[in-house]
């Protein structure tokens, strides 16, 4: 490791960083089967991997980027955390409801603690006394003596208990309970919840920044992330990323969120300063859990469907912007104190913010991807890779017609340049995005303040391109069919009347399909078609979003 001052700007680790249109990524290192949680030694020279599906622990040594050992465990590893003295591991084990306790001298498990099948996430306080470990099954959270292994007291909580975090001073332990829509909050001292906090649909994890002041809470239902005030003890903000969002890690300041998305295999990078999401990496297969090194520049990714531990680079943050520049960067390295110039490919950048470790930066113009320089008095290094990304177009939209109360099905947009798309709203409604390519974006619309069109906008980090129309449709209301009578010959002429029928598809007597025209909102004409039977049928009015059913009777003609 360099130490004098002097030197030129670099990286504290050599990972290999290469670079792609989507993100900057070191090695893929092959751990075991569904890789969900990850932690670091206090240090950052080992991980520990929880292999869900091959009931393992991967130890990566961090400087080689490769597996040293594997361990063992029982069913269903599923989170690990550190103690604050690095000499033990604690491992999650849902399926065999224990916590396994891991000497990381020797990679051995010393001791396996019951604690009930569910076992989800465990957290240790930070003077190493105790761990807490979420009872999913159980609607609990058992804590455990670590000097004794043993459980000391259960705590109840609310439904289907997931995620946990530990304020930094050791007081507080955050809950997320899933089926409860709730954080639960419990007191360190006496292990009692103190405090209910309601917060988006599904919540699964927590995270807390560094400096204890936020919460952060991925909801899988509504594919956002709700922000605690920890003094306030309610949420401040809420913010929109990709869907099934999973773990969320912070850069060592506190500056940057980043958020694990599994369904579009995205990393969302929000600025904590203004909740905000300034970038989507696209990343791996299933991006789960995330670990930060310590020293801010790189990031450990688990991807569960890939069954590895990406390398995610975390030097220029965001790492993407506009051609025509204006881009607000963060550079991460060590020895950029008195920077003189930051070159993004030969274009000089404005430094308006220098540390030892920190340089903030507002980018020029520029295209393509372009390595980033800082030149100090000790020579001039390489801190990472910035991509120009080019204005985003839009082609198409399908369906393009929706209910107001929105629906779970994919809407297809397509287009040039939408890959790292940060956002796609429809009029003032969010949509959440679900996959991600360069030409394509499937998204599931929420609920709408009301029906009728409205612009379909996508913004990435190149720019905002709108230009496409989606429609918000009430379902139909059929009020009246007049005549509500006819000869089984069919050819009576009939006036549909009632509500939101502008955008009806098709009309049907008894499930045959019959002609029919729309001339109003609130009317449509149609033929009945011949029926075998006499007697009362159904009248259907179908529309892109619902149906709606009216009468009709089919009287057989009479007999001479």
């Amino acid at each position: 490791m360099f130490t004098l001052a002097s030197r030129a700007p670099r990286l504290v680790q050599a990972h290999g960083f290469g670079f792609s249109a989507t993100f900057v990524a070191g090695a893929s290192i092959p751990v075991g089967s569904t890789p969900f949680g990850i932690a670091l030694t206090p240090g950052g020279a080992r991980a520990y991997v929880a292999n869900h599906g091959s009931n393992t622990v991967s130890v990566i040594d961090t400087v080689t980027d490769t597996v040293i050992a594997t361990i063992a465990t029982g069913a269903g590893p599923n989170a690990v955390a550190i103690s604050p003295d690095g000499t033990r591991a604690y491992v999650t084990v849902f399926d065999g409801g224990l916590v396994s306790v891991i000497d990381t001298a020797t990679n051995a498990i010393v001791t396996d603690i019951p604690v009930g099948v569910g076992a989800a996430v465990v957290a240790v306080t930070p003077d190493g006394t105790r761990a807490y470990v979420t009872g999913q099954n159980t609607n609990s959270v058992s804590v455990i003596d670590t000097a004794t292994d043993t459980v000391t007291d259960t705590v109840p909580v609310g439904g289907a208990p997931i995620g946990l975090a530990i304020t930094p001073d050791g007081t507080r332990a955050y809950v997320a309970c899933l089926a409860s829509n709730q954080v639960d909050v419990i007191d360190t001292a006496t292990n009692t919840v103190t405090d209910t906090i309601p917060v988006g649909v599904s919540p699964i994890l927590v995270a807390v920044t560094p400096d204890g002041a936020h919460v952060y809470v991925t909801n899988v239902g509504n594919s956002t992330v709700s922000v605690i005030d920890t003094t306030a003890g309610a949420v401040t903000a809420t913010i929109g990323v990709s869907a099934q969002p999973r773990f969320t890690a912070f850069s060592p300041d506190g500056s940057h969120a980043y958020v694990a998305n599994s369904g579009p295999d995205t990393v969302s990078v929000v600025d904590t300063a203004t909740n905000t999401v300034v970038e989507n990496i696209g990343f791996g297969d299933d991006p789960t859990s995330i670990a930060v090194f310590p020293d801010g520049t790189h990031a450990y990714v688990t991807n569960a469907l890939a069954d590895s531990v990406g390398v995610l680079g975390t030097t220029v943050i965001p790492g993407q912007g506009s051609l025509a520049g204006g881009t607000t960067v963060t550079i991460t390295g060590h020895h950029l104190a008195n920077a003189t110039a930051v070159h993004f490919g030969a274009a000089q950048a404005v430094i308006t913010a220098n540390t030892a470790t920190s340089l903030t930066v507002t980018t020029p113009a520029g295209s393509g991807p372009v390595p980033v320089t800082v030149t100090t008095a000790g020579g001039t290094g390489t801190v990472g890779q910035f991509y120009y990304r080019p204005f985003p177009a839009l082609t198409g939209i399908s369906p393009a017609t929706g209910p107001v109360a929105g629906s779970d099905q994919e809407i297809v947009i397509t287009g040039r340049n939408l890959a790292g798309a940060i956002d796609v709203y429809f009029g003032s409604t969010r949509a959440v995005i679900q996959t991600l390519s360069d030409h394509q974006i499937t998204v599931r619309a929420a609920a709408a303040p009301g029906p009728g069109p409205v612009a379909v906008t996508v913004t990435t980090s190149g720019g905002s391109a709108d230009g496409l129309i989606y429609t918000y449709l009430n379902s139909p209301v059929v009020t009246g069919v007049t005549p509500d009578t006819g000869p089984t010959t069919g050819g009576t002429e009939v006036t549909i009347t009632g509500t939101d029928l502008a955008a009806t598809e098709q009309v049907t007597f008894n499930g045959t399909p019959a002609p029919f025209a729309v001339i109003s909102d609130t009317t449509v004409t149609a033929t009945a078609p011949p029926s075998g039977t006499e007697g009362p049928v159904a009248v259907t009015l179908t529309s892109p979003v619902g149906f709606s059913v009216g009468s009709f009777t089919y009287v057989a003609e009479p007999d001479v």
